[in-house]
């Protein structure tokens, strides 16, 4: 069985031949590890390992681990919120994570400003757009996207740095290519209005080579570098 540090040296090399075979320069693309359900020892096992960029959802558990891992002296681990945002849950996200890649409503960009303590930075905020029009996922619009833009540009404590897509769950890679390739051109776009952008989200395990070929800045691993996850019911084990 490998370790994690193994499965991430496999995954940054997968990441360095999709990247060469597209013309590419692997430093251009993140490497995101979904560490949600993982304990505080695989996420150290990870860390040991030079990964710095980590993906939550489950805010109570990700609050655990944040504090756990900023108290140890780790204040270099950059911390992203990937999952859907209910609106009783933004000043937590608010208060505990740097980037959220999961924005998707003119409500929770007020609530995430406003919420947004004063002693720290800006929140980078990500714009979730459902790429493939499926409605059981988050994501807002494509014809919906303009006015959100323009509400985060307007709200000093965010900066918008990019966005998020997931692609449909099919073995149709065409159609995968389609869904990628259509966020890409957003994403080109809207660097030319507002050049702060740098972080194109867009990639998982299955699709990893069809992401960076469309330009993905950031890919996001979850199982395969911690295995499958596993659901508890409260709070977060520490190994």
């Amino acid at each position: 069985m490998s370790t994690i540090q193994e499965n991430i040296l496999q995954i940054r090399e997968q990441i360095k031949e999709f990247a060469l075979l597209s013309n590419r320069k692997p430093e251009d693309i993140t490497l995101l590890a979904v560490s949600k359900t993982k304990p505080i020892s695989d996420i150290q096992e990870a860390y040991d390992a030079g990964q710095r960029i980590f993906g939550e959802s489950y805010i109570q558990e990700a609050a655990q681990k944040i504090e756990y891992f900023r108290s140890a002296g780790h204040s270099d681990i950059k911390w992203h919120f990937i999952g859907p945002i209910q609106s009783n849950k933004t000043k937590t996200i608010a208060e505990n994570f740097d980037v959220v890649q999961s924005l998707d409503r003119i409500k929770i960009a007020k609530r995430l400003n406003e919420q947004r303590p004063e002693n720290l930075r800006p929140l980078e905020v990500l714009i979730q757009v459902n790429i493939s029009n499926e409605p059981q996922k988050s994501g807002i619009s494509i014809a919906e996207l303009p006015a959100l833009i323009a509400e985060v540009h307007n709200c000093p404590r965010l900066i918008l740095k990019g966005f998020m897509g997931i692609a449909t769950d099919t073995t149709d890679s065409q159609k995968i290519s389609k869904e990628f390739n259509i966020l890409y051109e957003i994403f080109k776009e809207a660097k030319i209005t507002y050049p702060q952008i740098d972080i194109l989200s867009m990639g998982m395990s299955g699709d990893l080579g069809q992401a960076i070929t469309a330009g993905s800045t950031m890919v996001r691993i979850g199982s395969a570098i911690f295995g499958a996850r596993n659901y508890p019911n409260k709070g977060i084990p520490t190994s």
